[in-house]
């Protein structure tokens, strides 16, 4: 397979971003997703999982648990050596490599479960990302993905960043594989029994200041969209993040709470 050189150049910038910041940090707290998509997939002990755009491997980690044999994948080398300190220190002997969820260095069928929770989403072309998760899926064996959607608080994260920052133009929003109608087209006829779970996780913070400030501080898309607006713009887009979160905020306590929504999708690779 081969990319034009305005993916690629997409690619290199996504790279820098998501190495920006303390993504390591932000996963940290959405671990809860892995481990439900992991038991809701059913993997059974020693089964062969692959974890695609682990970033610093929630969801290698949890299958890890579960007594699998594990692989996860990132083409960002330092949130890896993360990955794989946090394996290491739970005794997991999860193998983590550097590589590209849109040309997996994996044969056809390799895995008995191909496994992404809020990673493959990004990859700028959303077709072939596709196309590599079922192709390195053995019949039978299932994909399961965590996808933010576009209606939920990420989404409109998404949105409140780009108002002032716009994304590259030509390129599909990620939170599209948080619709239905998108996975299926994606997917098409290469998987059977597609379903797609609505679920929700909840961001605990103690204010939306402390939201905006830890966002602005360690998710990389945040923080390189306050370094490109300077510091008058840039004081805008804090403004704009903290009535985000007011408008989310569901907390009675003094304390604030932003239920995001995501969909749980498992799939089963066609053939036997």
């Amino acid at each position: 397979m081969t990319t034009s050189p305005t993916l690629d150049g997409i690619k290199a910038r996504q790279q820098k971003t998501w190495a920006s910041g303390d993504y390591g940090a932000v996963a940290a707290l959405i671990q809860p997703i892995s481990e439900q998509l992991v038991q809701a997939a059913d993997i059974s002990a020693g089964s062969r999982v692959i974890d695609v755009a682990t970033g610093t491997g929630n969801a290698a980690i949890a299958a890890a648990r579960c007594l699998c044999e594990v692989v996860g994948v990132d083409y960002v080398p330092g949130l890896l050596e993360r990955a794989r300190a946090r394996a290491a220190a739970e005794h997991l002997p999860v193998r983590f490599v550097e590589a590209d969820a849109e040309d997996l260095p994996c044969d056809d069928g390799e895995w008995d479960a191909v496994l992404s929770v809020v990673g493959v989403m990004f990859a700028p072309d959303q077709e072939r990302a596709a196309a590599q998760l079922t192709r390195v899926c053995r019949p039978g064996g299932t994909i399961a993905l965590a996808n933010w959607t576009p209606d939920g608080f990420i989404g409109d994260l998404f949105r409140t960043v780009g108002r002032r920052v716009p994304p590259p133009p030509g390129i599909r929003a990620p939170v599209e594989w948080g619709t239905e109608p998108r996975l299926r087209e994606l997917f098409g006829d290469r998987v059977t029994d597609l379903r797609v779970n609505r679920r929700e996780f909840v961001f605990r913070f103690a204010s939306p200041e402390a939201f905006a400030d830890y966002f602005r501080a360690c998710y990389g898309p945040t923080l390189k969209a306050f370094e490109a607006l300077g510091e008058a713009d840039g004081k805008l887009l804090y403004a704009d993040l903290v009535d985000l979160v007011r408008r989310h905020d569901v907390a009675r306590d003094g304390t604030t709470k932003i239920p995001s929504a995501y969909v749980e999708v498992l799939a089963t690779r066609t053939g036997s």
